[in-house]
């Protein structure tokens, strides 16, 4: 019995350990607002669901700034953690830097 759980346990432990970790997934976008018009460049975090297409990434990002009565213009691109310390990409989108 013992024999058997200790299996079971060694074999979940290699099942999490062969699992890919969720990698952290982010955009930048292109907003409006019209009257009178408004512009912004924007910074988000993605749910992984949303990392897989621009058409995925444009719902997602289109509902979140949606509320605040911005529409989405462009998503621009899609890129992991390793790109987001960008500081032209940080200066760039200043308010909007992972604000949504």
């Amino acid at each position: 019995m013992k024999r058997k759980l200790f299996s079971l346990a060694l074999g979940a432990v290699f099942t999490l350990a062969a699992m890919p970790a969720a990698a952290e997934c982010y955009a930048d976008y292109k907003a409006k607002r019209d009257n009178p018009l408004r512009l912004h460049y924007g910074v988000i975090e993605l749910p992984d669901a949303a990392c897989g297409s621009h058409e995925a990434a444009a719902s997602e990002i289109a509902e979140r700034i949606g509320g605040d009565g911005w529409t989405l213009l462009d998503v621009v691109s899609i890129f992991g953690a390793a790109d987001l310390d960008d500081d032209k990409r940080k200066e760039s989108a200043g308010d909007y830097y992972l604000r949504y």
